[in-house]
Parts: structure tokens; C-alpha cells; sequence
């Protein structure tokens, strides 16, 4: 009862005295953001019915892991990369290659080879290839810090686009590559929507908590020291461009994971899913959610599907202006937070 009395009487403090509530409030943006995009999920979700809320939730899934493995490297260990999107783009493809229908493929004009692999004999491969080019850019990349790193970054996305319009033998370019294989266990397909959102909040949870015992321990402690401070680190003898190293491929090999699990959920895909601008939205969700925090890529994703999405509801914007308008919106969002939340919505440290 005193205790209750006495929240009561700061409560009548705050209230009588504005700039203490003002003061309160902006003390505990976080809070308020974590209430305001979970609040906004379940509304549009309760809005939209359930078949609507599972397809979203499987986009948010994959946008998900995609955050969770770039916040790795921008936000502990300091790169801002604008190529992770070629890494995903890399896994999908792989997937595709290696599970597509032998038969379907085989009625197009241009064949390419294929495999009819199945789904989680694939999947391990997607996120090898991804860390073996990783690994051969990264050697080349580690030369190069700040700007000259976003540089090369933005080059190896456009690289990767190129590669996977133009190498027809292997992609068949822009016109994609179809039926490719859902995940299946014996007998059990994960052709549902149910299914496969289950199945890739699996994998979510797996590149979280590998993500956690990465930023937990001493080498997560060294990708921070190496984000403040890089030549300090070295004084003390460790190598920062093996450190750097390690976590550009382990954060590959997640995006070629959230690839393969594209590609399967789409069935389809083609050059178009991986060009420039879905690098640059995906750096925005991770500063949008919150540097150096699994939970901020996780609300980061949460927040950009819900605009993404939400927009084509908006009665007063004509579809073909949806896209564009999106983009606005994102944009005006990210010269706020920078104006006045630098860290982002839950985060720990400026960009």
C-alpha cells in the first residue's frame, strides 16, 4: 500500500511538472518504440487475418536473420558494408541451382544444370559458398577501412548482380529459375505456409543465438574494441584483420542461409531480388532497429515489413506510387533518427 501511495505521488510530481515527464519520456524511447512496432505488428495483424500475418511473418523471418548478420559486422565490429546482399543472393541462387525441378527445367529453352537435391542437403552448401566468396573478398576487402570499405562493399554488389544477370549457363539471367524444391524431411513437405514459417523461425533462433555467444565472448569483446579503437587493439597484439575476417564470413554464411530459405519459400527467383537499392534498405533496417543489438535487427525487420507491407493499405496512394512512397517514408525515418536518436530505436552506439 505505501509503495503504491508513493508511485501515486511521483506520478502527481510528474504531472505537475511537464518538463519531468518530457524528460522521463525521452529517457525511455526504447521502451516506447519496443511498445509501438510490436503494438502496430499485432493491430495489423489482428487487421489483416491470419493467412495475411503468416506470410508477413515469414518475410520478417528472412529480413530477420538477413539484419541479425549484417548487425554483426556494422554494428560490433564497426564495417559498414553495403554487399551482404550479394551474399544473399549467392545462397539463393545456390539453392535453387542445386533443388530445382529436373523436369520443369528441361521444357525451357535455355537449360541450365540442375541437381533436384533436397532442401537441408542444400542448405548447408548455400552458406559454404557464401563464406567461400566471403572469405576471397574479405582478404581483398580487409585492406581497406571507412569510406574506402563501403566503397568496395557497393562494388562487390554490383559484381554480384551482374553475375547472377549475365551468367545465363548457370542462372539463366533474367529469367530466373523456377520450381525450386520446398524443404521436406521423408515424407513431410514444408509446403505449408504454417510449416515453413516454423521451420525458419528455427533457423532464426539459430542466428541469434550464434550471434549471442559471438558478441558474449572474448571475440565479440575484440569486434568491439576493434569498432572504437583498431590501432589501440593491435598494441596489445591482436590481429584485427583475422578478427574482421572471421566475422565477415560467419555473417555471410547466415545471408546465404537466409537466401536458401528464400528461394525455397518463393519457389522462384531472379536477378531482381538482389540489386543495389535491397542492400541499402537492409543497412537501413539494422541502423533503423539499432547498432550492436540482436533484439534492435530483430525491430528493426519487424518495423520495415510493417511500412513495407502497410503501405499498399494506405486507400489514398495509387499501387504503382506504393514503392516510391515506401521509400520516402524510410528515408524521412532515417534523417530523423539520425537528427535526434543516432543509436536507432533500441541501440547502443552511433553509427
Amino acid at each position: 500500500m505505501l509503495a503504491y501511495r508513493r508511485r501515486m505521488r511521483e506520478w502527481g510530481t510528474l504531472a505537475r511538472h511537464p518538463r519531468r515527464l518530457a524528460g522521463l519520456a525521452r529517457s525511455n524511447v526504447a521502451l516506447w518504440a519496443n511498445l509501438l512496432v510490436i503494438g502496430w505488428a499485432v493491430a495489423f495483424m489482428l487487421w489483416q487475418g491470419a493467412g495475411f500475418a503468416i506470410a508477413i511473418g515469414t518475410v520478417f523471418v528472412i529480413w530477420a536473420i538477413l539484419s541479425v548478420s549484417l548487425n554483426l559486422v556494422l554494428g560490433y565490429a564497426g564495417l559498414l558494408s553495403v554487399g551482404h546482399i550479394g551474399f544473399f543472393g549467392i545462397g539463393a541462387y545456390t539453392m535453387a541451382i542445386l533443388t530445382s525441378n529436373p523436369a520443369y527445367e528441361q521444357l525451357r529453352s535455355e537449360t541450365i544444370p540442375t541437381f533436384a537435391w533436397p532442401f537441408f542437403a542444400a542448405l548447408p552448401l548455400c552458406a559454404l559458398l557464401a563464406g567461400v566468396v566471403a572469405i576471397i573478398v574479405g582478404v581483398v576487402f580487409n585492406r581497406f577501412r571507412d569510406d574506402m570499405f563501403v566503397l568496395v562493399s557497393f562494388g562487390f554488389t554490383i559484381i554480384a548482380f551482374n553475375v547472377f544477370l549475365n551468367w545465363r549457363a548457370v542462372t539463366r539471367g533474367a529469367f530466373g529459375i523456377h520450381e525450386v524444391a520446398k524443404p521436406a524431411i521423408g515424407g513431410w513437405v514444408f509446403d505449408g505456409e504454417v510449416e515453413f514459417l516454423l521451420l525458419a523461425l528455427v533457423f532464426l533462433g539459430l542466428a541469434a543465438l550464434v550471434s549471442w555467444f559471438i558478441v558474449t565472448s572474448s571475440f565479440g569483446r575484440v569486434l568491439a574494441a576493434i569498432r572504437e579503437d583498431e590501432p589501440a587493439i593491435e598494441v596489445f597484439g591482436y590481429r584485427a584483420t583475422h578478427y574482421k575476417l572471421a566475422v565477415w564470413v560467419i555473417s555471410a554464411m547466415m545471408a546465404g542461409v537466409a537466401g536458401g530459405l528464400f528461394a525455397s519459400w518463393t519457389t522462384f527467383i531472379d536477378p531482381n531480388s538482389f540489386i543495389l537499392l535491397e542492400s541499402i534498405l537492409l543497412v537501413s533496417i539494422v541502423i533503423l532497429g539499432g547498432l550492436a543489438t540482436i533484439w534492435g535487427s530483430l525491430l528493426g525487420a519487424m518495423a520495415f515489413v510493417l511500412l513495407e507491407e502497410g503501405m499498399r493499405f494506405i486507400p489514398f496512394i495509387p499501387a504503382e506510387y506504393t514503392g516510391p512512397v515506401r521509400q520516402v517514408i524510410l528515408g524521412i525515418l532515417l534523417v530523423l533518427l539520425m537528427l535526434f536518436r543516432p543509436q536507432g530505436l533500441v541501440g547502443k552506439y552511433r553509427l
